[in-house]
């Protein structure tokens, strides 16, 4: 990874929380806690990393302090950091006795043409609006695409997408991410069936000129036909459109990666965090 592509990860990673939350220090950490309960946020609930100061000082005892605030404020013990920018923290964190796993990255050339990717006859794209009718499925969608891997969350399909659509449009989770997305803190693309159902879906966060893209999912019984691919090829599209030249994102199995790399995406490093924490809302 350059410096320059480094840096501006570093940079993305300690600014976008902003747009959710305030951050309150302790000594080189910096815990990001969201302004109003559900909120949405990003980088997990009250997660917390290095300041760009601190990184090469932290020690366990700073770490602990961090996790104390944590349990007192009902949240996870979740820390996220760019393994590069923090070389020591892994060490810190594995010594308090909490897991840590690596998610690498891959960054985009901002050179790099990506053209639309094809879609099955019927489907379409569509950037969702605050009030599209198909944002509470849309939402619902990651919670089936990276839930279950038994029987069960491979055979999920729009009866449990629409379940799901119920319990966070009662439980207030669509009510919060609706402004987000009138403010264009959030931006979610969607591979929508024939009758409007989402069979795909993905986000990104935009801050000063760079955006990381997550959330990409498929819904079980919609997936091997392409439709994770043309929605990150969309989301690049839609970004760039707005603004943004650096483009990257995370990824958990070499099966997503291969993905990545047929549409351009090049190895960037690593982020590092608390293994089982809450993915990125």
């Amino acid at each position: 990874m350059s410096d320059s592509l480094r840096a501006r990860i570093e940079q993305y990673y300690a600014t976008v929380p902003f747009l959710f939350s305030d951050a309150e220090g302790f000594g080189p950490l910096r815990l990001f806690v969201r302004r109003k309960p559900g909120a949405p946020y990003y980088g997990g609930p009250s997660h917390a990393q290095p300041t760009a100061e601190g990184a090469s000082a932290v020690t366990a005892a700073d770490v602990s302090q961090v996790r104390a605030r944590q349990r007192e404020l009902g949240v996870p013990e979740a820390f996220e950091w760019l393994a590069e920018a923090a070389p020591r923290l892994r060490s810190c964190i594995e010594a308090v006795g909490l897991p840590v796993a690596e998610r690498p990255l891959m960054a985009l050339d901002p050179h790099h043409r990506l053209d639309p990717q094809p879609l099955p006859e019927g489907v379409r794209l569509r950037v969702l609006t605050a009030d599209d009718p198909a944002l509470p499925e849309a939402l619902a969608l990651p919670r089936l695409a990276f839930g279950k891997k038994g029987a069960a969350g491979r055979s999920a399909g729009r009866t449990e997408l629409s379940v799901v659509a119920e319990e966070l449009t009662h439980d207030g989770t669509v009510a919060t991410v609706r402004p987000t997305i009138r403010a264009g803190h959030k931006t979610l693309v969607a591979a929508l069936a024939p009758d409007g159902t989402p069979l795909a879906v993905g986000h990104y966060h935009p801050s000063d000129g760079t955006t990381e893209i997550g959330g990409i999912g498929t819904l079980p019984t919609a997936r091997r036909q392409g439709l994770a691919a043309a929605v990150t090829a969309a989301l690049v599209a839609n970004a760039r459109d707005n603004g943004v030249k650096t483009v990257f994102l995370a990824y958990a199995e070499d099966a997503v990666a291969r993905i990545y790399s047929r549409l351009g995406f090049r190895p960037a490093g690593s982020t590092l965090l608390i293994a089982n924490q809450p993915a990125r809302s």
